[in-house]
This record gives C-alpha cells, sequence and structure tokens, in this order.
C-alpha cells in the first residue's frame, strides 16, 4: 500500500510511536532503506500533522502523517481542518483494531474512522478483519483512490487501516522479506498521477478590462505546482486592463508586476480616490483579512467576479461577487482570445483607469515615505516598526512564515512596500495559532531557509515543535515577538470590570521564559535590546544553519495605541492630499 503511494507521488512520511501502526513503520522504513522516500518522526501526533501540512504546502503534493490507534487520531483533527479550508492535501494513516474488537470494551479501541470525516474529502479503510485479509490489487486500489481524492480537489484524506495481530514480524521474517522484495513491483498496474489543475464545467465570466476595474488578491490556496500559469495570467490580465491591485501578503503575486498598491490597507476606506461608478472588481481567493477592505467592498456598486483555484465552496462572505472555481489561468486562456491585443489607448474607459491607477500610486508613494519618517529603525522596539524594518532587512526572496494574528495583520499594513519580493505565508484557512511552530518546520524542511515572524501565545500553543527543530536541524529562523499575552485582543473594543480583569480574560500572559524553553531543546536563543541591533540580530540568525530564536519585547498597549496613530496620520495626510 505505501509503496504505491510513493509510485504516485508520496515523497515523505511523518512516523508517530505506537504498536498498532507498527507494521506500517517497519514498511516505512523499508522504503526510506531503498531512497524511495524520506521519514521523520514526531511523539506529539498534533504538531505532526501541522508539520506534514507544512510540507504538502510547500511541496505542492501529500505528506502522509502515521500514527496508532485511540486518541493519537483525535489529534489530527487540528491539522485536518487547516489544510481543508486552506486546501491543501494531507494524507492522514491510522492504524486500527480489527473489526472483531470494535464496540467491545477492548482497550484503545475507538470510532476513530469517524474522527475526521466532516472535514476530509475522502476516508477509506483497509480490509476490516485486517490488512493482511487484503488481496495486494485491493491495497493498490485503495492507495490510488486515496492519491486521486488528495488532489483532485486538494485536501485532507484518512486511511484507517485495521491490523490483525501477530503485529510485528521477527527479524528472520523481516530479513527474509526484504531480501526478496522487488521495488519495482507494482509498477505494472500503477496509472501515473495526471497533474492536477484547477477545473469549471461552467462557462468563465467575462469582465471588460477596456473599462475601469480594480484586482484583488486574496491568500494563494492553489498548489505549488499550479502557481506558476497563475501568476502568468495575472500579470497578462493586469498588462492587458491596467487596474491596480491590492494584494494580500499571501496572495503569491509575481516580483515585477504592475499596478500593485502596496499599502492599501493604511489607505483605506478614505485615502484612495473613489472607483467610478460600476467599476469592476476581479477578487482572486478568499478574503484578505481586513474588515476595511470588506467593508470597501460591499459597498462598490459594480459587478464583482471572485475566481478561486479549484474550490468550489462559496467563498465570499459579502454575498456580492459571482464565483468562478476554474482558476485564474483558464480563466484568462479562454477568454483572452476574445479581446484585442492591447486596450484602446483613447478611450474614455481606458483614460479613466489610468487616471485611477496614477492618483492610488501617488497616494502609496506617499504613505510610504510618511511610514518611514515616523517608525525608525532606532531606539525601543515597537511591532509597526519592526515589520516595516524586517521587510527591508531581511534577504530577497527568503520565505516568511506569518503567525495567523497580529504578525500576519501587521505585515499586511506596515511591511507592505515588500510585496511580490518573497513568497509569505500563514495558514488562514481557519486563523488557529495551533501548529504555528510545527507548520513552519514543515516549510523549512521543503524549503530551505525560512523566518517565522510569531507572537508569544502562537510558539508557545505549540512548543513541541521544538522536537522536530532539535531532532531534524531545520533552517527555521524564529523571530518571536514577546508582549506578554495575546496583543491582538488590544486592537478590539474590549472593556472589562474591574479593568484590570483584561489580561485575565483575553490576553492570558504566561509566566514562561520562551528563551528557556527554546534553549531546553537545544536551540541557540538572543535578546534583542533595540531596534539599532536588528541588523546584526538577524545576520546572526541568518547564518546558522539550523533552528535559531530571536525575541523581541514590545509593549501590546503601547503598540495597539501606535497602531491607531498611525493610521489617524495617514488617513488625515491622505485626505489633505
Amino acid at each position: 500500500m505505501l509503496q504505491t503511494l510513493q509510485q504516485q507521488g508520496l515523497r515523505h512520511v511523518v512516523l508517530c510511536p505506537g504498536s498498532r501502526s507498527g507494521p506500517l513503520a517497519l514498511a516505512a522504513a523499508g522504503l526510506q532503506r531503498a531512497g524511495l522516500i524520506t521519514l521523520s518522526t514526531a511523539i506529539d501526533e498534533r504538531s505532526a500533522g501541522f508539520h506534514a501540512l507544512g510540507r504538502s504546502s510547500a511541496s505542492g503534493t501529500a505528506t502522509a502523517v502515521i500514527t496508532t490507534s485511540g486518541t493519537a487520531v483525535a489529534n489530527l483533527l487540528p491539522a485536518a481542518v487547516e489544510a481543508d479550508r486552506s486546501s491543501q492535501p494531507l494524507l492522514l494513516i491510522s492504524a486500527d483494531r480489527p473489526l472483531r474488537l470494535k464496540n467491545k470494551g477492548a482497550n484503545q479501541t475507538v470510532n476513530q474512522e469517524a474522527f475526521l470525516t466532516p472535514v476530509c474529502r475522502w476516508c477509506g479503510s483497509g480490509p476490516l478483519d485486517g490488512l493482511n485479509a487484503g488481496m495486494e490489487q485491493e491495497l493498490q486500489a485503495l492507495a490510488h483512490k486515496a492519491w486521486r481524492h488528495l488532489h483532485q480537489q486538494p485536501g485532507p484524506v484518512h486511511l484507517n487501516v485495521p491490523f490483525e495481530e501477530p503485529l510485528l514480524p521477527d527479524l528472520n521474517q523481516q530479513n527474509a522479506f526484504w531480501s526478496q522484495w522487488n521495488r519495482s513491483e507494482p509498477e505494472a498496474i500503477t496509472q501515473s498521477a495526471e497533474p492536477w489543475r484547477p477545473t469549471s464545467n461552467n462557462a468563465p465570466p467575462a469582465l471588460d478590462p477596456d473599462q475601469p476595474g480594480v484586482i484583488v488578491a486574496g491568500p494563494w490556496r492553489g498548489l505549488s505546482s499550479t502557481l506558476a500559469p497563475y501568476q502568468a495570467a495575472l500579470i497578462d490580465w493586469q498588462q492587458r486592463s491596467g487596474w491596480p491591485v491590492l494584494a494580500d501578503p499571501l496572495a503569491a503575486i509575481p516580483n515585477g508586476l504592475g499596478g500593485v498598491i502596496r499599502y492599501w490597507d493604511l489607505l483605506l476606506p478614505n485615502g484612495l480616490s473613489q472607483l467610478p461608478a460600476n467599476a469592476q472588481v476581479l477578487r482572486l481567493g478568499s478574503m484578505p483579512a481586513s474588515r476595511r477592505l470588506e467593508a470597501w467592498l460591499a459597498s462598490q456598486q459594480g459587478p464583482q467576479l471572485l475566481i478561486t483555484e479549484g474550490d468550489p465552496r462559496p467563498l465570499d462572505p459579502l454575498d456580492v461577487a459571482q464565483q468562478w472555481s476554474g482558476g485564474l489561468a483558464q480563466w484568462w486562456q479562454q477568454l483572452s482570445p476574445q479581446l484585442s491585443r492591447s486596450p484602446t489607448e483613447a478611450s474614455a474607459g481606458a483614460q479613466q483607469t489610468r487616471s485611477l491607477l496614477n492618483a492610488w500610486k501617488n497616494a502609496d508613494a506617499d504613505v510610504g515615505k510618511r511610514l518611514s519618517a515616523l517608525l525608525p529603525i532606532q531606539g525601543a522596539a515597537n511591532e509597526p516598526a519592526l515589520m516595516l524594518a524586517l521587510a527591508q532587512l531581511l534577504p530577497a526572496a527568503l520565505p516568511v512564515m506569518l503567525a495567523a494574528s497580529s504578525p500576519v495583520r501587521d505585515w499586511q499594513a506596515f511591511a507592505a512596500g515588500d510585496t511580490g519580493s518573497r513568497r509569505c505565508f500563514s495558514f488562514r484557512g481557519a486563523s488557529g495559532i495551533d501548529g504555528t511552530l510545527s507548520l513552519a518546520m514543515g516549510l523549512a524542511a521543503e524549503l530551505g531557509p525560512t523566518v517565522l515572524i510569531t507572537g508569544d501565545l502562537a510558539l508557545l500553543h505549540d512548543s513541541n515543535g521544538w522536537l522536530l527543530a532539535s531532532a531534524h536541524q531545520l533552517p527555521l529562523f524564529v523571530l518571536l515577538i514577546d508582549n506578554a499575552g495575546g496583543g491582538i485582543f488590544e486592537q478590539l473594543p474590549i472593556e472589562t470590570t474591574p479593568s484590570d480583569g483584561f489580561d485575565q480574560l483575553f490576553a492570558m500572559p504566561q509566566r514562561v521564559d520562551p528563551l528557556a524553553l527554546a534553549a531546553a531543546h537545544s536551540i541557540p536563543v538572543r535578546q534583542l535590546a533595540c531596534l539599532d541591533d536588528l541588523p546584526t540580530a538577524l545576520e546572526w540568525g541568518l547564518d546558522r544553519s539550523g533552528p535559531a530564536l530571536l525575541r523581541v519585547c514590545t509593549d501590546r498597549r503601547n503598540d495597539a495605541q501606535l497602531r491607531r496613530n498611525l493610521r489617524e496620520a495617514l488617513q488625515q495626510d491622505s485626505s489633505l492630499s
């Protein structure tokens, strides 16, 4: 079964400990020795699930997690939820007791086959009496079906595999098997997996590039293998239409894309000149994490088209857009032959578009200059200045993962000058903070040197991810913004009685030294004294071949007020100009 998965494209397995899963462990180890897969281990199934999801997202093909029976399977649910909502393939293989032990009070025997059903693209089972009862072709067919469901509409798949005792062969039996094993089997019946492409049976809705409009690029949720055609189509449409682009940092837009308005989150709602009546909106993927953008889009009167990369589920919380799931590349491929090669420059629509783009780009440039003046890279650290500085100081093209709380929002607002120069990740399908470190470890395992920007609660919530780092020496540089609790709550209109109850009820600061915790896992650590030292500290972290942690302490209350002050000042400047 595992060999058939490998021949479909499985490259990596994350193995969790267990007895019932012992046969799967021995099989995976044999494939590793043969050089057919790579294998890593994790003692925490929740961390393993997120680590595998990070690998899958970076590679574009499913990574597998193997667990034993019982609550081990339940711990896979958070990663499965995120894989479902972010449309990434994730193969979850659990060992189980045979049917004769089900619903009879047998030890470590639960209804685990149903645990992940609500969020999986497909749930399959091996023979209920035990995998040994299955014919070879039956097991191969099971693997083929699982791989097809993983990638035809990307998402999680659960394979629940019962095993009958005896579970483990002795060494003589193992040696005898591997000595006669033919690594080419079962190639004779292997069906090569076709590369996945988003599709739709419906005709693509049209927009008119010769009339004014705007492109809103939300978080990219396709497979990495389809990113290049998406980016090429985006370039082509923008060049043909001349429309401005409002891009989420997770949108994976190509470097050099024209029309990009970088500081749109700070300019909205009043800093961008009003769109012409009935201006069109091309929305790509899910909604960016911006209430200002949501309100702005809801106020537009023109047609809105939402294109997803193969996800047929409704993705418009505003309920104002027509949705098409065939992907941007296919949309442009079908639409472009109907259009003239270049816009009619003298047309009223083209003139409106040029005027709009020029006004927005001028406002954008003004905000960039003002931010540089208002947020110098010196003195005590604050979170807006830190994000602005990181966008300038981190090497170009170095991947960045942003924790799904304040970091991704601050990067969107204050590091926007960086848009398009690197791939940014943040797992906002379900927008949880669980699995943050393990996800980043998975990205680093596939992409090489990677930076994680996270808050203290998100890091602590997934501190078992440090076990992956210390065991495998993955090249992840963790920049910890430690503001003593959930800083995101300081930005919400929350009042408590008594007033000092805010920390207990919402911020929840923890009495844990993150440097000592990381050091206990043999992770090199460093504390930033002030922003003046940031270039040296970044050089220290990025020069290391393995994991490292840089802690930056900030004041969440002061920074919440600073964000409000900055937005007010920039809005006032924009209205005056």
